[in-house]
């Protein structure tokens, strides 16, 4: 869609409908730019695709490397977390991937972590005091805050 939309503006550059600045502005990009996608475009024609459309990434892994994972996560590793299986596929097996990469390689063939997150203990809560206002003082501090100019605002040790 974007790609059509530079086409197009770039046509009307060459019919002398636009300038070359106001084609930039129009497609968002800096006026240097606009002049290497009008080079571009009339040079091959086709200007506004980027080189590396069709292709995969050079990062990739293979294919063969994948099955493997998989076939050794269903098999030799059952029952291994992804952290797990990735740390044994460096040692033993000799794969080196991500744990990243590791995880969404089984997830993608329907495999998931065989344990799933326990959902947290709630709180132990404290009994409700009779009336709004008691709280029960567990524990203060026997600190002289007033530093003698007063009473001690907490029961001191031999008090209690």
């Amino acid at each position: 869609m974007r790609e059509q939309q530079r086409v197009a503006v770039i046509e009307r550059v060459f019919r002398g409908e636009l300038t070359m600045a106001e084609a930039a502005m129009v497609l968002g990009v800096s006026e240097r730019q606009s002049f290497r996608i009008k080079a571009r475009i009339g040079k091959e024609g086709r200007g506004v695709i980027h080189g590396n459309r069709g292709r995969s990434s050079l990062r990739k892994l293979p294919v063969k490397t994948r099955h493997r994972i998989v076939e050794l996560a269903r098999t030799k590793y059952r029952g291994f977390n992804d952290h797990h299986l990735t740390e044994k596929l460096a040692e033993v097996e000799g794969i080196t991937v991500s744990r990243e990469a590791v995880r969404q390689i089984l997830r993608c063939e329907g495999l998931a972590s065989p344990r799933k997150r326990r959902p947290p203990r709630h709180r132990a809560r404290r009994v409700r005091r009779a009336a709004e206002g008691m709280l029960l003082q567990v524990d203060g501090s026997p600190h002289d805050w007033l530093e003698g100019r007063g009473p001690a605002l907490t029961p001191g040790r031999g008090d209690r």
